[in-house]
């Protein structure tokens, strides 16, 4: 079983930056695939960033391509999303989820997701 727990979020105005942490507890950590995706009110849930256990390859969503990045410590079980550039269509609450499988864009390969945190790009 894996616990993932993500922080980082909060108001920000468009320009600005936020990194966003998900810590992962159980020792297997290391073994996951990692993915960060992104809710907005009355939208799917969507895929955003990924990352392999190795740390590479990384995978991201065309929108955010050159401004986000997502990076993992498996030594502190944290995978991060530097979110850079943010503009008000990145306004979403982001959950992070691991999955034993390869990364992917569908939610349903992912076995564990955190609670999620809110991210709020002023105009």
């Amino acid at each position: 079983q894996v616990q993932l727990r993500e922080s980082g979020g909060g108001l920000v105005q468009a320009g600005g930056s936020l990194r966003l942490s998900c810590a992962a507890s159980g020792h297997t950590f290391s073994r996951y695939a990692m993915g960060w995706f992104r809710q907005a009110p009355g939208k799917e849930r969507e895929f955003v960033a990924g990352i392999r256990w190795t740390g590479a390859p990384t995978y991201y969503t065309d929108s955010v391509k050159g401004r986000f990045t997502i990076a993992r410590d498996n030594a502190k079980n944290t995978v991060y999303l530097q979110m850079n550039s943010l503009k008000p269509e990145d306004t979403a609450v982001y959950y992070c989820a691991a999955t034993i499988n390869r990364v992917g864009s569908d939610p349903s390969r992912y076995d564990y997701w955190g609670q999620g945190t809110q991210v709020t790009v002023s105009s």
